[in-house]
This record gives structure tokens, sequence and C-alpha cells, in this order.
């Protein structure tokens, strides 16, 4: 160990040791970018950088277990991304099953997909549905996984859902007119039956959503770090949480 890394893990300790475990927050959304330009800052491939993406997620889930997080969305795959080209797409894909498969195979997260599953491949589709499945028992963090995931079309999925399930009940547009409210379209969510995220982390340094949970993350605090995802560390997680404990959440009071 050198004298930096030294350095570092006393520094973790330090500000691990100041936190206020009441204040952390009880769901976190993370947008994982930055892992192509981590890849071509470190001279590797697009593929590698998602490769060392998706090895980061383990850490931070277990950083999450360890400060008392209950619920995890992971953005891995956006509707967008499936305009990249094929011989990128299709790796990542498969990194994206891998990771999935080994968060099942841990035995300590409840893996949920959310997103649509009727744009991505089929192996990628039983993939998801398996893990969910197969970590629906689990009594630990629900680890959302956003593969094809985008934030609009989920709120265009939840006016269907609801619109398909007055249907089938036989009720008229005047009468769903006059019962529909936020919480009757929250219960047609991907997250349905989730808090909301407390917390988004973006890191790599863009300060913008891209259309992650726009519907939950209204009342949410935000956090841009400028690490790339694949360097994200502990202490930079530490700092996202001091810093969500440091704020006054009012919620427009």
């Amino acid at each position: 160990m050198n004298v930096r890394d030294l350095v570092y893990r006393l520094y973790a300790r330090r500000v691990e040791g100041r936190l206020d475990h009441d204040q952390v927050p009880k769901h976190i959304g993370v947008i994982l970018d930055g892992n192509r330009r981590w890849a071509k800052a470190s001279g590797g491939s697009a593929v590698q950088g998602h490769q060392a993406g998706a090895d980061k997620i383990s850490e931070l889930l277990g950083w999450c277990d360890e400060t008392d997080v209950e619920v995890v969305t992971l953005w891995m795959l956006s509707t967008d991304n499936f305009d990249r080209p094929e011989h990128e797409l299709k790796p990542l894909l498969g990194i994206i099953e891998n990771t999935v498969r080994n968060l099942a195979a841990d035995g300590r997260w409840r893996v949920h997909h959310v997103g649509t599953l009727d744009l991505l491949p089929p192996e990628t589709q039983t993939v998801l549905k398996e893990a969910q499945e197969s970590t629906s028992h689990i009594d630990g963090i629900i680890v959302n996984v956003a593969v094809g995931y985008g934030g609009r079309q989920e709120i265009a999925d939840a006016v269907r859902s609801l619109l398909l399930e007055h249907a089938e009940k036989g009720t008229s547009f005047e009468e769903l007119a006059e019962v529909v409210s936020t919480d009757l379209i929250s219960e047609h969510l991907y997250t349905r039956g989730q808090p909301d995220p407390d917390l988004v982390i973006r890191t790599s340094g863009e300060q913008r959503l891209s259309g992650f949970m726009l519907w939950q993350s209204a009342h949410s605090e935000y956090y841009f770090c400028e690490v790339f995802w694949p360097a994200f560390r502990k202490v930079d997680f530490l700092r996202a949480l001091r810093d969500y404990a440091a704020r006054h959440r009012r919620y427009g009071a």
C-alpha cells in the first residue's frame, strides 16, 4: 500500500465515521455515466469501459448495504442507447446480462427490472425475468436494474396501463377523468410500491437527468460527481451521502 492509498483510506474512514445513518437516503438512483470516456482516457476499448463499470456495481451495493440504503436504481441502458452501433450494443447487452445474473446469484439483493422489455432481445428479457423471479423472496436491498429504460417511455407506459386497466373494468372516459390523479398514475409506474428516490447521483461531470426517473425524482436531491463511473470510489459515495444529509428538504414548504 502506498502513501496515497493510505491517506485515501484514512480520509474515507473519517467521512464514514461522521456520517449520520438517520440521514441516509433510503432510495438512491445512480446514472452510471462515463464508461466509454474512462476507457478512452485509459487507452482501452468501449467494451472494456462497460465491463469496468459493471464490475463497480457490486462495490456500490456493498457500500449501500453498509449504510442502510434500502433501494438502489441503476441506469444501465437507456432507450437512447439503442441508437449505438451494433458492434458496441451487442457486447454491452452481454455485459448487462452477466451482471444481472451475478446480482441474482449473490443472494443478497432483490433484483427488479425497470424498463420496456419489448425493446430488448429475447435472451436479455429472459435473464431479467429469471433474475427477478429467483430473488423475489429475498429480504435485502431492492436493486432496480434500469435496462431499456426511458423516463418519458415509463410515463407513457404507465398511462397506457392505466387506460387498459379501466377499459377492462368498463370505466368510461368521463368517469376516468374524474378519478385520475398523480397517485393513480404512480400505481402504474415501473417502480410502483417503492419509495421515490431521495438522492440521484450522476457520475462523469454531466449535470442533467437525461430522462432518468422523471416522474419519481420530482422531489429528489441531485449530486453530480466529476469522476467517471468505473473510477467511482467509496469516498465519492460517502461524500454524496454527506452532501445529502447537509441539505434541508422542504418539499416546496
